[in-house]
């Protein structure tokens, strides 16, 4: 037989208060939104000109650190390979020869003078073409030897503008003439054919 059960003792009653819990609370409510007073349209334009000359400024200064990079870089190599003196076919630099009597200096066409070469391009037989490609490649084997020296640009006794070359004061023309490659200048075009 079951008996219900009486405890001996009087039982409590929990009574709740109106108070807001420690766990959960009410969300705070933004019924009133902070006002945020955007800027006038003078302070905007000028904000945004600053943004512009700020980046402006950047991208210059950026192309600049790039340039002066580049360009003061000094590279001997590219300053002896500039100096030299190669056959102006394939030219790699301002200074080429363009047969046994003509070169370019620092770009500047020079007829060298007192001396009459065999030609190249106007060669009048094979012969002479062989001759003119010779005398030009012992040209520029002799320019590349030392520093070059031209003179001032004068008229010959026939006419032509020409300039005396020097390398280590030894001039070109003598040493052209000595080493058979070329003729003393009398003013004629001389055949190099037979």
């Amino acid at each position: 037989m079951t008996k219900p059960w009486k405890p001996g003792r009087q039982t409590v009653e929990l009574t709740v208060e109106k108070r807001p819990s420690r766990i959960r609370r009410d969300p705070v409510r933004l019924d009133k939104a902070p006002e945020v007073k955007p800027d006038s349209p003078e302070v905007e334009i000028w904000t945004g000109v600053a943004g512009i000359a700020l980046f402006a400024v950047a991208i210059v200064a950026a192309i600049l650190g790039i340039s002066a990079a580049t360009i003061f870089r000094d590279d001997p190599a590219a300053d002896a390979r500039a100096a030299r003196f190669s056959q102006c076919y394939n030219a790699e630099g301002p200074n080429c020869v363009v047969d046994g009597g003509t070169i370019y200096v620092a770009g500047e066409k020079v007829a060298i003078a007192g001396l009459a070469a065999p030609g190249i391009l106007d060669a009048r037989c094979d012969s002479e073409h062989s001759r003119g490609i010779e005398a030009a490649v012992r040209l520029a084997e002799l320019l590349n030897r030392g520093q070059l020296t031209a003179s001032r640009p004068f008229r010959d006794p026939y006419g032509r503008t020409v300039r005396k070359v020097e390398v280590k004061g030894r001039d070109v023309a003598q040493a052209m003439i000595g080493a058979g490659l070329a003729r003393s200048d009398n003013g004629t075009r001389q055949s190099w054919c037979g």
